[in-house]
């Protein structure tokens, strides 16, 4: 920030480095705090295509775990990313000043209480997707959680999804590219804070992103795939299937 109120750096610089810094300093930390066992399954692309990233959602670590985690998931060469977050968050006075010199993108949602049905402030849209399409076009990807809140009890399945990440890779031409977690909610509970009930995390991303046909298919294949990953832990058998679509059309063949 500060070389960027000098102009020595322009915005863009400056959301990078506050973006490499912040994932250096989660990186770090996830290595010295005694009671976190993370094991990543990664995907690594040597010439990744600008993409719309999509992740489960059931902590408020969530976040501090896909920056601390990112260069073993998605490789070096992976595209730097800002993450669409709910603007309350901010009411952490840390959180706020990291992800606004990271430049990610707030949206208003109502603090309804987690695990309720999501409301947001649909006139906060036009400046999403204003932002989104300005992040793509500086050489960002977009990271989505679709779940909105966290959810409090993902062993019984995800919350109603939003169907934005679709709407927006479709806006932008982009591919959707599918991360899931496991057990961060044990380390900070939505509901009972920092009440450590478990201390093994997965995470897992996805290889093989793609165009989808419609908002149905989308919320479909992250329910079947990134839902039974943040439930069990383990992938949902013929993860591939779901993945390149075929299980989605003998779905709707089945269903004709």
């Amino acid at each position: 920030a500060p070389l960027y109120k000098a102009k020595v750096i322009d915005k863009v610089q400056s959301e990078k480095a506050a973006l490499w810094t912040g994932q250096l300093c989660a990186r770090w930390l996830v290595r010295v705090i005694p009671f976190v066992n993370i094991e990543t399954i990664p995907s690594i692309e040597t010439d990744p295509d600008p993409a719309i990233w999509v992740c489960n959602h059931s902590s408020m670590l969530d976040i501090f775990m896909l920056l601390a985690c990112d260069k073993k998931l998605r490789g070096n060469k992976k595209r730097p990313i800002k993450i669409v977050y709910w603007k309350q968050l901010e009411d952490n006075l840390v959180t706020k000043l990291l992800f606004r010199q990271c430049g990610f993108i707030p949206v208003n949602m109502a603090d309804n209480g987690n695990g309720n049905d999501n409301e947001y402030d649909m006139s906060s849209f036009r400046s999403l997707l204003k932002d989104t399409k300005q992040a793509l076009e500086d050489g960002f990807d977009i990271g989505i959680l679709p779940e909105g809140q966290p959810n409090p009890n993902p062993e019984a399945g995800l919350l109603p999804i939003f169907s934005g990440a679709y709407t927006l890779a479709r806006m932008s031409k982009r591919p959707i590219h599918m991360m899931a977690m496991h057990g961060v909610h044990k380390l900070w509970h939505p509901e009972n804070g920092m009440e450590c009930t478990g201390r093994n995390v997965k995470i897992r991303c996805y290889p093989h992103g793609r165009k989808y046909a419609s908002g149905d298919e989308f919320i479909e294949v992250f329910t079947k795939v990134v839902g039974h990953f943040g439930q069990t832990g383990e992938d949902i058998e013929d993860v591939q299937g779901w993945l390149d679509g075929t299980k989605w059309q003998e779905q709707m063949q089945e269903s004709a």
